[in-house]
């Protein structure tokens, strides 16, 4: 790559994209663990106390209780580096390819992971006595109780150790159940097993390793693992680099997430979420046409990360607390708090607290249980750092604590081995209030398949009148496969909507499907009154044969409940979905009518993306299912709606129309002279009428402004050479900014060299928005950047006009001189050293000393200087991570962060050089990604749209979108101006 210098990129431990990149000056002295209780701060009336430290254990990352009230601890001492391979090579991600596959334990590698066994012998809080269950472990993440043994994740397996007899000693060698879990990066590995209340064994993955298990694919998301069918399945794909979930008391899912402004990500079966686009490529469907979010956050503190989370539903906690997310908050030295609200079908999420304040920069919470006593345990990591800057690091593994929070007054649990009790009372636990125990009770009985069981069970479920204890007593017959088809039949019509949901949940997992269930799902379908049944009833649907679970949608659609609904409308398209091609005669009759439009639902949501997928197919039987989709559109509005997500999902253009469109496009002709979206259509599919059209509106200086740019930007996908000379003359000759911004995002796909020479002769008298936007279209093409870089060397051009993050394009083109012309005039592009950086911050921080800021005035100079690309306090433009989240409070990070933007960019900010086929070379952030395009936003929030058929190659630039030297700018008052804005609170009155 010439002069474009290569860098290791730290990552964080159990996150992804944050990491100090500089040392800094003085490191806090280590606690002992009982100064570090002291030095914690917690809600009134709570008490931290310390239950194991070092020596006893070191590194925990995983903590679970089992029946007998005994604390079970990982130590990842392996972290980060597997046992007994070689690495072959690694990238900037820290995603390492080793020489071959371990084999399972004990035939592996032996590695220095081990799962203890900590035990409280006196009755004192504190663990007194430790055995390890098994050791040699290399690079374990996760355990699970269950089934008479433990389940350990050990990537690249899903293991299980008997232990039968239950006397601390696994019974053999351990049982390999699952194969294929991505090892590329220990702190993003597969974690976190939890059975959920349908008897699945669900377990998290991160976002830097890809696995391949019984041919499913996948980076990020949630799995799940049935024991008893041995049955695999991706539960929902996406949502970063997930390291712990747990279920509510209803059984929705929660996982933890490291994105910022987000704390928490509601999954439900089936769904696609959000991930790194730039970095992992698009959705494994590349037809889901959208994905969820995360819970929409408020009021969110400290940093981004958070992990290891629970569902608090003990009876120990005050009121407030039950039903609460506790998380830990690895990079705030925090265990905090989180209430969630309904939100339709999913929920949103407020701040509620702070329930461990460390004070401790040591301090590094990462996992979290509740105990036998209804307190809250975590582990605490422990080390100064929380990251490894590269494989070879030297890495603290001497220290590890785990805490115990409990409020005050809270009795203690009673000391009972619960796989003692007989069946009855195992029974009977699960009308108790404390979650620990109907859980633990519902293990036991799976594990002990006593045929006594089902009967009370049923009891529970058909006779109590308290609506959990019913759906505790059917997820026990679920997870021990026990409910028979009668109950299930008469829970379908259950005056509890979470006994329905769940019901349905169960039918559409069943394999094969039995039809019988076909009439009641669809009359509930037609009636249900309650927005989560829909939701699974929409999940299901996608599991179902084509002829039954399109019918559900269709009555789900006609009912019209759910348009304004989060998650609903997209479930219910990734229901149609596989079915829309395969199928596409009996999805086109279904909804190709009259009556389909009467549904808002399929107005808003449905329509542009059916016409989309038959677009995208371009097959004859497509083309008509579209043109008959357009021909039932009642109005224009409604054509609109199709022409949109017709014209996304074009792959190319056609040379002229599909026959089954012909007559449809004569129709439409002379009532659409000025319709862009519908000349954006026809000209794409070869209309040339609409092409004439375009023109006349594109060149015509009567034309409305903003036609006008949209039919300039319609050439430029057309790329016809006719067109080339009037193009280059409107941005020679046009005075509105907008329309020569068109011009040149017109002419960037055309590969001619007198765009070149005379964009550059344009270029000294641009205004400097537009300048940078030649200056990028110059330096995307291997000719014109010579002709650029040499007109700075003569001085024709000053180098200064150049962003320093736009020349990363050039390295693309390999060439030597080039790569010179870069270092003469713009030095290495690439990190600066460690000591040039840590120099820098130290020099702002004695000017950040020296007095204080006024932050109204710093908010004038964040929008002139950081607005542009960072939201903080509802404010600014959301290219770059939004700031409001994020951990403003230390100041040595943010120096870090703005001294060098380049040395740790989060994930999902990292900036992307695309090579195409035709010689272009292009920079900025992937905002969208599919099949048809890929389009980039620069640091100027220019988007720059490709045909992904042009599409060479997408590699990540070594330069952050942010420039360096943004303080350089201000005087030592205006920096501290501006940091008493970024480190504020809250947004100051206006000045």
């Amino acid at each position: 790559m010439g002069v474009f210098r290569g860098r290791k990129v730290s990552t964080v431990l159990l996150s992804t994209g944050l990491c100090i990149g500089l040392a800094c000056a003085a490191v806090a002295e280590q606690l002992s663990p009982q100064l570090a209780v002291e030095r914690m701060a917690l809600p009134e009336g709570f008490v931290a106390e310390v239950v194991a430290s070092e020596p006893d254990i070191r590194q925990p990352v995983a903590i679970e209780f089992d029946e007998r009230g005994r604390l079970w601890v990982i130590q990842y001492l392996q972290y980060p580096n597997p046992a007994g391979l070689k690495r072959v090579a690694w990238d900037r991600y820290s995603r390492t390819t080793y020489d071959r596959v371990p084999e399972p334990p004990p035939r592996g590698p032996r590695g220095a992971d081990r799962i203890t066994i900590c035990e409280d012998t006196d009755g004192d809080g504190r663990a007194d006595r430790f055995h390890d269950f098994v050791d040699g472990l290399n690079l374990a993440t996760g355990l699970c109780f269950g089934h008479g043994g433990v389940y350990v994740l050990q990537v690249p397996y899903l293991l299980f150790y008997a232990d039968r007899n239950r006397d601390d000693v696994p019974d053999g060698d351990p049982e390999v159940l699952l194969s294929g879990f991505g090892m590329e990066d220990a702190h993003s590995v597969a974690n976190s097993l939890i059975f959920g209340p349908d008897g699945w064994l669900y377990g998290c993955q991160g976002s830097t390793v890809t696995s391949h298990i019984r041919g499913i694919e996948f980076q990020q998301g949630v799995w799940r693992y049935h024991r008893a069918t041995d049955r695999f399945e991706l539960f929902y794909e996406g949502g970063g680099n997930t390291w712990g979930v747990d279920f509510d008391p209803h059984g929705h899912l929660i996982a933890c997430t490291n994105v910022g402004g987000y704390a928490l990500l509601h999954g439900v079966q089936g769904g696609y979420y959000w991930k790194s686009f730039g970095k992992h490529g698009e959705l494994h469907n590349p037809h889901a046409y959208g994905y969820f979010e995360h819970i929409p956050h408020t009021e969110l503190h400290g940093g981004h990360v958070t992990c290891g989370g629970i569902c608090y539903q003990g009876t120990a906690f005050p009121p407030e607390f039950r039903s609460a997310m506790i998380t830990a908050n690895l990079l705030s030295h925090r265990v905090d708090w989180h209430t969630l609200a309904r939100l339709g079908s999913t929920f949103s999420a407020h701040f509620a607290g702070t329930l461990v304040e460390a004070n401790d920069p040591w301090c590094a919470p990462c996992d979290l249980t509740v105990g036998p006593d209804g307190a809250v345990y975590f582990a605490d990591w422990h080390d100064a750092r929380t990251a490894h800057p590269d494989p070879d690091a030297e890495w603290d593994r001497t220290n590890g604590r785990v805490y115990r929070v409990r409020f005050r007054g809270a009795p203690p649990a009673p000391s009972a081995d619960l796989a003692r009790l007989p069946t009855d009372e195992l029974v009977r636990l699960h009308a108790q209030a404390d979650d620990w125990l109907r859980r633990q009770a519902r293990r036991l009985l799976v594990a002990r398949a006593d045929a006594a069981a089902p009967s009370p069970l049923v009891d529970l479920v058909t006779q109590s009148d308290d609506s959990s204890t019913r759906l505790q007593a059917l997820w026990t017959l679920l997870s021990c496969d026990q409910l028979d088809r009668k109950l299930a039949a008469e829970l379908l019509a259950d005056r509890d909507a979470d006994l329905r949901r769940w019901i349905v949940r169960w039918i559409g997992q069943a394999s094969p499907f039995d039809p019988a269930w076909s009439d009641a799902l669809l009359e509930l379908a037609a009636q249900e009154p309650d927005v989560d049944v829909r939701s699974q009833l929409a999940s299901t649907a996608r599991r179902l044969p084509p002829e039954v679970g399109l019918a559900i949608v269709e009555r789900l659609i006609a009912t019209d409940r759910d348009a304004a609904d989060v998650q609903i409308p997209l479930l219910l398209w990734w229901a149609i979905e596989p079915h829309a091609v395969t199928e596409v005669a009996t999805v086109s009759k279904r909804w190709s009518t009259s009556e389909a439009w009467h549904s808002q639902v399929f107005r808003q949501h449905l329509a542009a993306r059916l016409a989309r997928r038959w677009a995208a197919a371009q097959s004859p039987p497509t083309w008509q299912a579209l043109s008959d989709l357009l021909r039932s559109a009642p109005d224009d509005r409604a054509v609109r709606e199709v022409l949109l997500g017709a014209n996304a999902g074009l792959t190319a253009n056609l040379t002229q129309p599909p026959a089954e469109l012909n007559d449809w496009l004569a129709s439409q002709l002379p009532r659409n002279l000025t319709d862009e979206v519908w000349l954006q259509f026809a000209a794409r599919v070869g209309d040339a009428d609409a092409i004439g059209q375009a023109r006349k509106l594109a060149f015509g200086a009567a034309t409305a402004a903003p036609l006008r740019v949209a039919m300039v930007e319609l050439l430029g996908r057309l790329l016809a050479p006719i067109d080339l000379p009037n193009l280059l003359q409107l941005f020679e000759e046009e005075t509105s900014p907008a329309l020569r911004k068109a011009a040149l995002r017109a002419l960037a796909g055309y590969d001619d060299p007198q765009i070149g020479v005379r964009l550059l002769a344009l270029l000294p008298g641009l205004l400097p928005e537009l300048q940078t936007a030649a200056i990028e279209l110059l330096l995307s093409r291997g000719e014109s950047a010579a002709r650029l870089l040499e007109a700075v060397d003569n001085g024709q051009v000053a180098s200064s006009v150049v962003p320093v993050a736009a020349l990363t394009a050039v390295a693309g083109f390999q060439s030597s001189r080039l790569d010179e012309l870069v270092r003469r005039h713009w030095g290495q592009i690439g990190a600066a050293s460690p000591g040039e950086r840590l120099a820098e911050v130290r020099r702002l921080n004695n000017d950040l000393r020296a007095a204080a800021g006024d932050a109204r005035q710093g908010r004038v100079l964040f929008r002139e200087h950081c607005g542009k690309c960072h939201r903080l306090f509802d404010e600014g433009q959301a290219v770059g991570p939004e700031l409001t989240s994020a951990n403003r409070h230390d100041r040595e990070y943010l120096l870090t962060q703005i001294v060098d933007p380049s040395a740790v960019i989060r994930k999902e900010f990292l900036s992307y050089v695309v090579q195409t086929n035709d010689g272009r070379s292009l920079t900025g952030l992937i905002v969208e990604q599919s099949p048809q395009r890929v389009t980039l936003v620069d640091a100027q929030v220019n988007r720059v749209t490709v045909d992904a058929a042009v599409v060479e190659t997408i590699e990540p630039a070594l330069l952050s979108l942010m420039p360096e030297r943004v303080l350089e700018k201000l005087t030592p008052a205006q920096v501290r101006d501006l940091f008493a804005y970024l480190q504020a609170p809250a947004a100051p009155a206006e000045k």
